[in-house]
């Protein structure tokens, strides 16, 4: 938990870092702003995909601010919103999931700093391209509010597996984390609608140091940490016109 701290309060000093900035500055023309939307998958002990439960999708969405450093590298501050959501009982297969029938949603606000690669060094369009692929990562630190749902757990079915019954009665006297420590890594894609205003697509995957993001480990796979990714759709805005880090535009 600590260690938690310790990052919530290096994101702040970031947020403050990048608000000082802004304010310092006149020309915001290395400045951009974005939100974007889409779905949250969580992956964890309630599914038995490698990928993920998307059975149990919920919504997602994100705001961000960014600096260009240049053509290639941004720093980028991200907040997201939304829901993890997973259900034993929408398995089938292994059938002592409907049995075991754990299920739980997890609100979850996540703050993160980026690093962003734009790997054609296109970050202000000095190409003169519709499309620029990006790559991400960095640190961040996940909110949140688990709300987990054993109720409908089978004793008589499991009345043998000890692990599983003692590894329960010890998650259930175990509070859930409120925050948990990530490490986002991602790619994306931007499109160019105008030198101003981009459309963006990427994937986000955040990688947690913890196995309570759904409530459940000793009494599931306490082997494994939680995880989730989200897929999301956005808009990127740029201050400035044309091409903001003032180098001459080449065109191939």
């Amino acid at each position: 938990m600590t260690q938690t701290i310790k990052v919530v309060a290096l994101i702040a000093l970031l947020f403050i870092a990048v608000t000082n900035c802004i304010k310092a500055q006149i020309d915001f023309r290395k400045w951009q702003i974005g939100i974007n939307a889409g779905i949250l998958v969580y992956q964890g002990d309630l599914t038995p995909s490698d990928i993920g439960s998307y059975k149990t999708i919920r919504p997602t969405f994100g705001l961000h601010i960014s600096r260009i450093l240049n053509p290639s590298f941004l720093l980028r501050t991200n907040v997201a919103f939304g829901k993890l959501h997973g259900n034993d009982a929408k398995y089938n297969n292994p059938v002592w999931r409907q049995e075991r029938n754990y299920s739980f949603i997890t609100s979850v606000t996540d703050i993160s700093e980026l690093l962003v690669w734009n790997m054609f060094g296109n970050n202000s369009n000095e190409l003169g391209q519709r499309f620029s692929p990006y790559a991400f990562g960095g640190v961040g630190v996940s909110l949140l509010k688990v709300n987990r749902d054993y109720s409908n757990f089978n004793e008589h079915y499991f009345a043998t597996a000890t692990r599983i019954t003692s590894g329960l009665a010890a998650d259930i006297s175990r509070k859930p984390p409120r925050a948990a420590l990530v490490i986002p890594l991602g790619l994306g894609m931007e499109f160019y609608l105008t030198p101003k205003l981009s459309l963006t697509a990427e994937t986000n995957f955040r990688y947690a140091f913890t196995d309570y993001l759904d409530g459940f480990s000793l009494g599931a796979n306490p082997q494994k940490n939680d995880f989730y990714h989200s897929h999301t759709l956005g808009l990127l805005y740029r201050f400035g016109k044309g091409n903001r880090l003032g180098c001459p535009v080449i065109k191939r």
